[in-house]
């Protein structure tokens, strides 16, 4: 059963992972019928002056508010780490959310917070992640990895194993929008199939980052190798707190059943700490991840095999 926890609504309550004789997809399209309008943001530089984020209090309760009325219901406070320009960690952002969860509420704004990071690929990530230092999503196994955005990293394919093999799930953030995305956009796909996850910025998607990032945000999404969408927003009027329209575009592209996926089913299981084979796999995984070859594969790297 779903862990009962802060993130686990009465609407998740009756939806099972792991109860015998229920299948997973049966589970997802139930709970989509019954709740379709809430959305969860699982990368948001909401936490004031922090980062390159909100500024202030000011902007993070405005960024809150459009938050609420995009019909977001939960946002993971995820800001920069990235040692020498933003030397945030795990308790200090732990701190700033709880701060921020009292002046929602003082503001009367209904928003729930869980913590994360953006974090930047280090030598000691591992390290990191292990001791507290570098929060995952929700204290959960997934966390979001973000590429350099302007030179590919060397040993970007032996980090992510290296990350697998420690029992974390690293989510890699917007690679649509990397300036070498087209050289190495195999590289994503081969990523995806070892078992890392790709997340694709919604305002990539409706062009608010250029066509160049529309076109890779609508390859991948149309290719099924996406398997979750967020804001990544940064402020109130460049970079604002909209996921609905990225979910309207993957409505058109995939269907209502994978938009859901994206911005609701798969987001609650990273904060519910499922394990990934136990969630509906993107469409390009969707016959891979229930191969005998690939559910042994994953079954020992978790420590089921």
């Amino acid at each position: 059963m779903l862990p009962q926890g802060p993130f686990a609504y009465s609407t998740y309550e009756k939806w099972k992972f792991d109860e015998p004789g229920r299948g997973v997809h049966s589970d997802a399209r139930r709970l989509r019928d019954r709740y379709v309008k809430v959305m969860i943001d699982l990368h948001c530089h909401l936490l004031p002056g922090v980062d390159d984020g909100a500024p202030d209090l000011a902007a993070a309760l405005a960024m809150a508010r459009i938050a609420v009325a995009d019909s977001i219901e939960i946002v993971a406070c995820t800001p920069h780490i990235y040692p020498g320009m933003y030397d945030n960690d795990g308790p200090t952002i732990r701190r700033a959310v709880a701060e921020l969860r009292v002046r929602l509420e003082e503001a009367d704004i209904p928003l729930r917070l869980t913590l994360g990071a953006d974090t930047h690929i280090a030598p000691d990530l591992v390290a990191g992640l292990r001791a507290g230092w570098v929060p995952t999503l929700g204290d959960s196994r997934y966390f979001l990895l973000e590429p350099p955005h302007h030179v590919a990293p060397p040993r970007l394919a032996e980090t992510v194993f290296e990350l697998l093999t420690a029992g974390y799930v690293p989510v890699i953030t917007h690679p649509e929008r990397l300036s070498w995305i087209e050289d190495c956009y195999g590289t994503f796909v081969e990523l995806a199939r070892q078992g890392a996850w790709l997340q694709v910025t919604a305002g990539s998607l409706t062009g608010r980052f250029g066509k160049t990032a529309q076109y890779w945000g609508e390859r991948l999404l149309d290719e099924g190798w996406v398997h979750i969408l967020a804001t990544d927003a940064h402020g109130v009027d460049r970079r604002p707190p909209l996921l609905a329209e990225g979910r309207r575009v993957a409505e058109r592209w995939l269907g209502a059943g994978e938009a859901s996926h994206l911005v609701v089913i798969r987001p609650q299981g990273i904060l519910n700490n499922v394990d990934p084979e136990r969630l509906p796999a993107p469409p390009a995984l969707s016959v891979d991840i229930h191969s005998k070859r690939r559910g042994s594969w994953l079954r020992r790297l978790f420590g089921r095999g």
